[in-house]
Parts: C-alpha cells; sequence; structure tokens
C-alpha cells in the first residue's frame, strides 16, 4: 500500500471521497516523474516478467475507468434522482481480468463490487455496450437489459450473468450447484446450454466468506472433490479487508483457506494488473483443466466507501482514508501504461475524460427513458401463468413405451391396479414423471436406496440409476442450492427436503434466490423446480416439532412460489404433474407438501373401510392450478374450507354433525395453498349458511387468515363463521402434540357454536 501523503493536504480531509479520488488520479497523473520504456508492441508483455500482453492491458484498463466512472457518475446524479443506486466497484477494477480469463459462457454470479468484470466481459460478444446497459440499470429504466428497471443488478443473458441481489453469500450454493450440473448433464446424456468444459464463475467479499452460507457451499464444493467427483467452480473471493466498518483480521482470508483440503487456493493481486494477471490466469485454467473447486483470493481495497451514503470519514482517521486512497487501483494501472511507454500523460488523462462524458451522457439518455410506472408492468415477470400449455404438458402422455418398461408391462402399470395409499401413489407418480422427463433429477437426504425415510422414493434409483436419484450430503442449504444449479442447465430438479421444519434452514434459498430469479432478470433467466417437503402433524410414534412442524407461513410469503398439499393418492398423482408442467413451461418455482400422517392412511371413517385408499390416474390426466376439491356438492348449511389432514377431519366431523343437527355439510379441499385461489373461495362461501376453516397451521400467519380475508372481502364475512387452527407453540412430544391442533372434536364443537 502506497503512504499517504504527508502532511495532508487540505483538499484531502473533505466530506466527498469519490470527488477527492477523482481529482486524486488526474494528480498522480499529471505528477508522474517515472522513466518511460519504448512503446511496447500489441503482442509485447505489458511490463517485463507480466504474463499480461500491451493490448490486453489496454482493454483492461479502458474496462477499470469505466467502471469508475459509473461510480463517479452515480454519486453526482443520485441527489439529482437520476440514479438510485451508489453501492461501487471502486477499489475492486482488477476483476475485470477474471472476466478476460474466463468466458462469457462460464455462469457468473457476481458481487455487487462487479463493474470491472461487466464492461471487460461484455468485449466478449461484439454490439454491446457495458456503459448504456449499465447506466440504464443505475436509472431503474425498464430499457434496463437486466432487470426491466426492477433493481441495479449485474445481469446478462448472453453474457451468461445471472442477475441477483443476494442476501449475504447466498448466490454460492447455487454457484456450486450449477457447477456440479454442468457434469451431471454430460452424465446422463443432457445437452448443456453451454460448452461441457464451461466453469462457473462465483465473486463475493472477504466479510461475506465468513457467512454461514457461504461456508456451506465451500464445504460441499470440497466433500464432493474429496469423492473425486468434479466440481468446477471459481470461488473469487475479493478481499478489500472490510464489511462495511468492519474490519477483516489482516490475515485471516488467506489463514482460513490456503490449507484448506479440496479448495484449490490460489492468490493474486488486483490491484496491479501486470502483477496479477498471470496469477488470476492460473486459477482459471486450473479450474477448467482439473474441474476441481478452485479458491481465487484477490487481493482489493474499497474507496469511496460501501455506498454513497457511507461518509467515511466520520468513523475513519484522515490518515488511514488517504492511505486506502494512495492504494487505488486506477493509480497502479496509469503508472503502469505510463512506464510501458503505451501511454502518454495526455493519452491517459484524455481517454479518463472521454470514458466521463461517456458514463454521463449514457446516464442522462437513461434517465430520459420510461420507467416501471404500473403494479403489473413491475409483476410481469414474477409468476408466468400458461394455463392451456400447462395443461397440455401435463395431460402429455407420449412415453407409453417406458412406462411399460419401469412398471413391468401392461398390466403392472399403476392404473391398473387396487385403490392404494397416499406414499404409493406419489410414488407411482414418481416414476411416471422420470419416464416423461428425462431430465429429472431427484436427489436429498436418504432418498436412494433406501427410498426415503418414509419409502415414499423407493425403487426410483433402482429404476433411473444413480446419476438421476442421488443422496446428498444433509444440508437443506446445498439441497435447494443444487437444485438451483440443475435447473440453471436446463434438468427438472425434484429436491426433497426431509421434513418441514428443515426448510427453515435454507428457507432464503427460494426466497432470496430461486423465486426471484425470474423477477430480476425480467423474465430471461429461469430456475424451475419441484421441491416436496414432507410436512405437517399428527404422526403417531415418532413426534416431537422437528418431525411434525405444522408452520406453512415461510412458504406463503415467498413470491411467485406455488405451493400444493394433496389430502390423497390421486390428488397426488395430478397434482405433481400440474407442477412439473408449471416448472418446464412457465419456469416456475413449486413446492408439494405431503402430508406425512397420511401416507400410509387407507380408513377414513372406521377401521378397515378402505375409503382413504383411492385409484391411480391414467397418465392423461392433471389437475388444474387452483381447483380445489368439494365433498357434498351442493350442501349449504355448512361449509369446512380445509387441506392436507383437515380433508379427513372435516369428514368424519361433517357426519357426526349431520347426526347432532341435520345439516348437510360441504367440505372444500383447497389443495392449493400458494397462491390461494380467492375467486373459488369466494364462489364456495357465497351459497354457505355457516362457515368453518379448519387449519392445522398455527393459528397466526396461516391459511385460514387468507381464507377469512378472501371471504369478507369477496362480501361474504356476514355468515356465522368459525376457525377452528392450530396454537402459536411449537409441538411437544408423545400425546401432548395432539393439544396443539385441531381435532374431529373441535371442529364438532365449533359447529355447535354455530347452531
Amino acid at each position: 500500500m502506497n503512504a499517504a501523503p504527508n502532511p495532508i493536504p487540505a483538499r484531502m480531509r473533505g466530506l466527498n471521497r469519490a470527488e477527492i479520488c477523482d481529482v486524486n488520479f488526474s494528480e498522480f497523473v499529471r505528477g508522474w516523474r517515472g522513466r518511460a520504456h519504448s512503446a511496447p508492441e500489441p503482442d509485447d508483455a505489458i511490463l517485463d516478467g507480466s504474463s499480461l500482453d500491451a493490448q490486453g492491458f489496454r482493454e483492461l484498463f479502458e474496462s477499470q475507468l469505466i467502471s469508475r466512472h459509473l461510480d463517479l457518475m452515480a454519486r453526482v446524479l443520485r441527489v439529482q434522482n437520476k440514479v438510485f443506486y451508489t453501492i461501487g466497484s471502486s477499489g475492486h477494477e482488477g476483476n475485470a481480468m477474471v472476466a478476460r480469463l474466463a468466458r462469457h459462457t462460464d455462469p457468473a454470479f457476481l458481487h455487487y463490487r462487479s463493474g470491472g468484470f461487466m464492461a471487460e466481459r461484455f468485449r466478449k460478444l461484439p454490439g454491446m455496450d457495458p456503459v448504456m446497459d449499465s447506466a440504464l440499470s443505475f436509472a431503474a429504466s425498464k430499457d434496463d437489459p437486466a432487470s426491466g428497471g426492477r433493481h441495479k443488478v449485474w445481469g446478462s443473458k448472453p453474457l451468461w450473468v445471472l442477475p441477483q441481489t443476494s442476501t449475504i453469500a447466498s448466490h454460492l450454493p447455487k454457484a456450486f450447484g450449477t457447477a456440479v450440473a454442468i457434469e451431471q448433464g454430460r452424465r446422463i446424456g443432457h445437452a448443456l446450454p453451454i460448452p461441457d468444459d464451461s466453469i462457473a464463475i462465483c465473486s463475493f467479499g472477504d466479510a461475506s466468506s465468513n457467512h454461514a452460507t457461504a461456508q456451506t457451499a465451500f464445504n460441499a464444493a470440497a466433500w464432493t472433490a474429496y469423492q473425486k467427483l468434479p466440481a468446477p467452480v471459481l470461488f473469487v473471493c475479493e478481499d478489500n479487508g472490510i464489511g462495511i466498518s468492519v474490519k477483516t483480521p489482516n490475515g485471516w482470508v488467506a489463514q482460513n483457506f490456503r490449507d484448506r483440503r479440496d479448495l484449490d487456493y490460489f492468490y493474486a493481486d488486483g490491484l496491479d494488473l501486470a502483477a496479477g494477471y498471470g496469477d488470476v490466469q492460473k486459477a482459471v485454467e486450473h479450474c477448467r483443466r482439473t474441474r476441481r473447486p478452485t479458491f481465487l483470493h484477490l487481493r482489493t481495497t474499497r474507496i469511496m466507501g460501501h455506498a454513497g451514503t457511507d461518509f467515511e470519514i466520520e468513523w475513519r482517521s484522515i490518515e488511514e482514508l488517504c492511505a486506502v486512497e494512495a492504494s487505488d487501483p486506477l493509480l497502479r494501472s496509469a503508472s503502469i501504461a505510463l512506464e510501458s511507454g503505451l501511454m502518454s500523460k495526455d493519452d491517459i488523462l484524455a481517454l479518463y475524460e472521454t470514458t466521463r462524458q461517456k458514463c454521463f451522457a449514457a446516464a442522462e439518455e437513461a434517465d430520459s427513458r420510461p420507467r416501471l410506472s404500473t403494479l403489473a408492468d413491475v409483476m410481469a415477470p414474477l409468476a408466468p401463468y400458461s394455463p392451456d400449455k400447462v395443461q397440455a404438458e401435463a395431460t402429455r402422455a407420449d412415453y407409453s413405451d417406458r412406462r411399460a418398461a419401469v412398471f413391468g408391462g401392461e398390466e403392472k402399470l399403476p392404473e391398473k391396479q387396487a385403490p392404494k395409499h397416499l406414499a404409493i401413489q406419489i410414488n407411482q407418480a414418481l416414476h411416471d414423471l422420470f419416464c416423461k422427463y428425462p431430465e429429472a433429477l431427484l436427489f436429498g437426504e436418504d432418498v436412494a436406496q433406501k427410498g426415503g425415510v418414509y419409502t415414499v422414493t423407493k425403487g426410483l434409483h433402482k429404476a433411473f440409476g444413480n446419476k438421476r436419484v442421488f443422496n446428498t450430503l444433509l444440508d437443506e442449504t446445498i439441497i435447494l442450492g443444487l437444485a438451483q444449479g440443475y435447473a440453471n442447465m436446463g434438468m427438472l430438479p425434484l429436491p426433497e427436503i426431509q421434513y418441514l421444519a428443515y426448510f427453515h434452514n435454507a428457507c432464503d434459498q427460494i426466497r432470496g434466490e430461486a423465486a426471484s430469479l425470474q423477477f430480476f432478470s425480467n423474465g430471461q433467466y429461469r430456475n424451475p423446480m419441484l421441491m416436496r417437503i414432507a410436512s405437517l402433524g399428527y404422526q403417531r410414534g415418532f413426534g416431537g416439532h422437528f418431525h411434525n412442524d405444522n408452520s406453512i407461513t415461510a412458504l406463503r410469503d415467498i413470491p411467485g412460489l406455488v405451493v400444493g398439499c394433496p389430502s390423497r393418492g390421486d390428488d397426488a398423482a395430478t397434482m405433481l404433474r400440474t407442477l412439473a408442467a408449471l416448472a418446464k413451461v412457465d419456469g416456475r418455482v413449486c413446492a408439494v407438501l405431503e402430508p406425512i400422517a397420511l401416507y400410509m392412511t387407507k380408513d377414513l371413517h372406521e377401521p378397515g373401510d378402505g375409503q382413504w385408499l383411492t385409484g391411480y390416474p391414467s397418465p392423461d390426466q392433471a389437475m388444474t392450478l387452483g381447483e380445489g376439491r368439494v365433498y357434498g356438492d351442493g350442501n349449504e348449511d355448512l361449509v369446512i374450507f380445509t387441506f392436507g389432514n383437515g380433508v379427513p377431519m372435516s369428514l368424519r366431523a361433517a357426519r357426526a354433525i349431520e347426526n347432532k343437527h341435520g345439516w348437510k355439510t360441504r367440505v372444500v379441499d383447497l389443495r392449493w395453498l400458494v397462491p390461494l385461489n380467492e375467486a373459488y373461495i369466494v364462489e364456495q362461501a357465497r351459497t354457505a349458511k355457516r362457515i368453518l376453516i379448519v387449519d392445522e397451521g398455527r393459528h397466526s400467519a396461516g391459511v385460514g387468515e387468507g381464507i377469512i380475508t378472501a371471504i369478507a372481502e369477496g362480501g361474504h364475512g356476514a355468515r356465522p363463521f368459525r376457525r377452528v387452527v392450530g396454537a402459536d407453540t411449537f409441538t411437544p412430544l408423545a400425546g401432548a402434540a395432539f393439544l396443539v391442533i385441531p381435532s374431529d372434536e373441535e371442529i364438532i364443537a365449533a359447529a355447535d357454536s354455530l347452531a
């Protein structure tokens, strides 16, 4: 690091550090007193001993300047309300080296300080303009090619930069998943959208490397490599030594990662293009050649603060600030340009000012472009739904030969067998989906040879092999990161989360990452998946909270997510087909909640009645999104809205209520919980004399609240109604578990109160 000037001039003591850094560059160039060599040829090394040639240096320097002036422009125009984002890349411009040495077909999941990377990546394809595209994004313009004005994100469809606005480090699991998926495609004969020898690139800061989500990605990558399995992910840790205001202990990143087993470590100086280029090249080539997870520790710095609102002079000493600013990589790049003889002072200053003018001109043009102005505009890419295409795909049954082979002949097809319980029909439906979609993958904890803890995936591993059905390490964050990676590479992932409570460990992988991709990419990228979750309470013999969690609030709150909950076998089969079709046709992120207590349920009213067994629907049948199932259609005395375990409970209670009050009861199984079909709920409530809502979730923030709201807003709130719902508590062990969730008796008592 260069020393700060001593004494520190008055002009360097100001509040506006962006302005000071801007002036620093010009003064540095004008004041340079070194000795210039003869100008190199384009193919010559920029300096003796450097792996970087003169032409490459010039282009990298130009990319650095573009990134810097975008930052400076944002600081100036934010106060004029023409720009809406000021987290900059200043000090990180050396990441342009990674972009130059990688390919534009290497999927990139980027740190927000990636202006240099993006400016350089734009060179990979003709006719692309990093300045204008970035300006449109800064301005939140509808014409922004990355997100359509929804956020300032680094992204590009043609350049394979998947846009995101991740919470801390939450993009690392999907980057790892994408690397694994690149290799998986080859193993299953799936045609990838990128070359087979591509690598996944993932950049992040030193502070983020400490986050649990980052650590789980590093661990999973090493776990994979330890087993001699390929995982070509390049983790790029851009180490500027600070996270907002919290300093990283000196040497921590190197000490933590240099000797980590099965995570191959490389160090490069991102502040010096001539010195760092060869080391970056070694890391990129190593990752591509060996297909091993690689950790590139890239030295950077951070100047101009975390963002425009971070006035560092209020909490850092002026001496420290000036010392940091003296390490500005653009000063070193200017020095290289001058020392090598490649550029004169006038050349550099002219390029600097020309780049400034381009950035400001682009920003003014971007400010004149339209912005999102309606709710419909904002939400357009969030939850696409093509009902006719989805129905056609869900009922497509052109794989009869594969079905016959897998099930053991025409006579053994599931639709020709006796009625079965829920677990078996889910299992048969999964076999069907794997026949229909050769790119389908099922993975999670214990799903392969064991067939899942409830045997729901039994036989799939044997039928389709370990390349399509496989166990993962016990980490829900990585399971969902893998799902996103497989989806990015065009496969159809079916991750299993072993219990609903375990989903909460990894919720952000759906909430912040998977479900947001279409939104933040303006529909250009999609990561379809069908997530299966063993869910809800009422288990007997295997109790306690974490195996009987009944809260789905976290799922209900995720924009764009589709959630279904079947209560019987035939519904599960037709629902799974529709969910898979939603994923294939519209790229939707879907979840199915499988009620554990109903997996093996055969009887409804009395032991041995077999009334909860169902036949298997033929593969040309599917359930429409939002379509419920009605028992006692036309009955008006009492209407019960419910789902999951509440369905058989309500049906049993309905018999007792009729015997007691003479009421004819209609039970409405909603089946689809997110989004709730509010129009359907209102229509079912319209003719009801009394309404009960049976919600096995918790009292607060459960599905029942959404049902009540729909009924009230639909104009039927004056009907007498009651809610039977679980308590706001964790689930205890043994018989006490049944005290905190609805029961047949509570439903009957609630009906009594409406008499």
